[in-house]
């Protein structure tokens, strides 16, 4: 097999092609780009754009070019099977010139594949020996489809990868990765903290107010990402790798002192297992009990590899008649009951009632409750969609609920009702448990101050 050849070309910058009617129409989820991007910034390669392209041999092209002018490295994936679809190849042919030609080490490899699982190649698999003459080929000991490696004319140095991830991975590990040149001594380096409990908008103006932490032309630079309630500070330094880790340890300290207990965790650590961490450390423990998330609280918690040291049970009461035989919530509370002025199955002393239950029945230290109306049907007047209660019951203290105001479909406001009932308990944890959450309102359904 041909050798990828090397240059004194250094790699500073980055792009990312996904190539495949599939990933533009949405059929099949786009993990290469992700993935590809975390192993560039491992390596000091800082991406800067990502490409969807269908199977279009002149949009492949019109990509190879502009990214050639704009990037020092190019890696595409998809593309390089036998069917006619398959056009990556002949693109990349439009943008180096010269002819195809069948590689034959490559065309062996392909038969020797075929014939080590009993089978006979097909005379489709021959064109995944081709290549235009100024490419060199890349092995693929995994599949049928080995990769491509060129100079474009814009100086860019550009591999094309086959877009099964199990082939793609490891040949990008084995044959891109050590080829990969970073300028002597400079480095990329990234750093990220996950908060809960402020809005996006409120940690920016934090950040701006702040020596304006968040200016584009800062480094480190600094910005936020929001998803799932979960407010995310992402900070990039790029420099002398000697000063890298000083930097990025002076931002974090300065955000962390910012934010305060909103910060929960760094890395890739999950709200859940920072709290089972906690429980964990000080030898405590959580029971759960739910109604209308169904199960996902525990789930979010039993995500968690060794979450059984800290979490040790929980309950599905979806039916009033549950809420009373496993969890002991008076009947009373129940407007089927005949009381007239009872507060009903969504209502803060039914969460009370629940959490407290959990507790009393497993003897665990920590709590956790919700009840509320998912929607898109069960509104009553007072408490329309959305309407959620959330109880904490812990030794030596109180029992606290909160009410909020959740907005969106049925699975929004189940997802981000069972990540505020984690959050409560992260800031009774931490020692705040005063602070107001994304969406809480007052008991009465009025709202506080916007965050």
């Amino acid at each position: 097999m041909t050798t990828v050849p090397t240059t004194s070309h250094v790699h500073r910058t980055a792009a990312i092609i996904s190539q495949g009617d599939e990933i533009v129409l949405g059929q099949t989820l786009d993990t290469n780009s992700r993935w590809l991007s975390a192993r560039l910034l491992d390596a000091g390669v800082l991406p800067i754009e990502h490409v969807s392209l269908p199977d279009d041999r002149d949009a492949i092209a019109a990509a190879f070019r502009r990214l050639g002018e704009r990037v020092d490295l190019i890696i595409c994936s998809g593309g390089l099977g036998p069917t006619a679809d398959d056009l990556t190849r002949f693109a990349l042919l439009d943008v180096v010139g010269g002819t195809m030609v069948e590689d034959q080490p490559s065309l062996a490899a392909i038969r020797a594949y075929f014939e080590s699982r009993g089978r006979v190649m097909n005379d489709l698999n021959r064109v995944q020996a081709m290549r235009p003459d100024g490419a060199v080929m890349i092995p693929n000991p995994h599949g049928t489809a080995p990769g491509l490696c060129a100079s474009l004319p814009g100086g860019s140095e550009l591999f094309c990868l086959p877009g099964p991830p199990r082939e793609m991975m490891p040949m990008f590990e084995q044959h891109v990765r050590p080829r990969l040149r970073l300028e002597p001594g400079r480095a990329v380096a990234t750093r990220s903290l996950h908060t809960i409990g402020l809005g996006e908008s409120e940690i920016a103006a934090r950040l701006t107010i702040a020596g304006d932490m968040m200016a584009r032309t800062r480094n480190p630079s600094v910005g936020t990402t929001a998803s799932q309630s979960i407010v995310s500070v992402r900070m990039r330094y790029e420099g002398p790798s000697d000063a890298a880790a000083a930097a990025l340890d002076a931002d974090e300290a300065a955000v962390r002192a910012l934010l305060g207990s909103a910060v929960f965790a760094s890395g890739e650590q999950s709200l859940a297992g920072a709290i089972l961490d906690h429980l964990r450390a000080v030898g405590q423990t959580l029971s759960v009990a739910e109604s209308c998330t169904g199960g996902l609280l525990g789930s979010l918690l039993t995500d968690v590899p060794g979450s059984s040291d800290a979490f040790i049970a929980g309950w599905l009461t979806y039916s009033n008649q549950a809420k009373r035989r496993d969890l002991g919530v008076p009947a009373a509370l129940f407007s089927e009951s005949g009381h007239t002025a009872a507060p009903g199955a969504v209502s803060a002393e039914v969460a009370s009632a629940l959490a407290e239950g959990a507790r009393r029945v497993a003897g665990s230290t920590f709590a956790l409750s919700i009840t509320g109306i998912a929607g898109p049907g069960g509104a009553v007047p007072g408490k329309p969609v959305g309407t959620v209660f959330i109880g904490l019951a812990g030794e030596g203290c109180p029992t606290k609920v909160r009410r909020f105001a959740m907005s969106g479909d049925r699975a929004t406001v189940r997802d981000w009702s069972a990540r505020a009932a984690l959050a409560m308990l992260w800031f009774q944890l931490v020692g705040d448990a005063t602070t107001t959450l994304l969406r809480e309102v007052q008991l009465d359904g009025t709202p506080f101050a916007i965050k």
